[in-house]
């Protein structure tokens, strides 16, 4: 099964030109505070530039309700990413992106969200704090994670380490931020080609 790439904190047209040519299928437009914030002007300039092989997915962390409506009706982004709520869930539906941090509770919160949501298919899990600092995610958990249902891959991943992940994790898709810049916000085009060859790179052989 081909695995879905996230490229995310994305801030300018041309780098996400560039990681949907690479074939990134989604590309991460940052709102919550973060070196790597758009505002909705510069989003929605990403938005169109974007090719129809790519969507975009709004980040958020604690939104407020109002906050989500305006990205959704002046950038359109496919999907938004938060901690889920019930707000959220009323509002987006199978359009958000559930957001969870790695921690002793992280699977009974995975577990208990799916349970009373069962709509929903895929989350995403980061490693421990806020997303977008480099910190890696526990892979056993993740793969646990992933045999009960689709999950997205966060959390320290690189074009150095990601092949393993998708070997001992076996994710739908990776998400990766920190790993592929130059400096926060700035993605590295060859970074970004690299992190997509060897996510796939099973698809073709064993990783490397």
């Amino acid at each position: 099964m081909r695995i879905s790439i996230k490229i995310c904190g994305v801030t300018t047209p041309e780098d996400a030109r560039a990681a949907a040519e690479s074939g990134a299928d989604y590309v991460g437009l940052v709102f919550a505070s973060s070196p790597r914030q758009v505002s909705v002007q510069v989003a929605a300039a990403i938005v169109a530039s974007l090719p129809e092989t790519a969507s975009s997915v709004a980040v958020f962390r604690y939104p407020q309700l109002e906050d989500v409506k305006t990205v959704m009706r002046h950038v359109g982004p496919t999907r938004v990413q938060a901690e889920p709520s019930a707000g959220l869930v009323g509002l987006l539906g199978k359009c958000l992106l559930p957001v969870f941090h790695d921690g002793p509770a992280v699977e009974e919160e995975v577990a208990a969200f799916r349970a009373q949501n069962r709509h929903f298919r895929e989350v995403l899990l980061e490693g421990e704090g806020r997303g977008g600092r480099g910190v890696r995610a526990d892979w056993y958990v993740a793969r646990r994670l992933a045999a009960a249902g689709p999950l997205l891959l966060a959390g320290g991943l690189s074009p150095e380490n990601v092949a393993e992940a998708v070997h001992k994790v076996r994710p739908a898709g990776v998400d990766v931020s920190s790993g592929v810049e130059l400096s926060p916000g700035l993605k590295d085009a060859a970074r970004v080609r690299s992190f997509i060859e060897q996510a796939r790179s099973l698809s073709t052989g064993s990783p490397t």
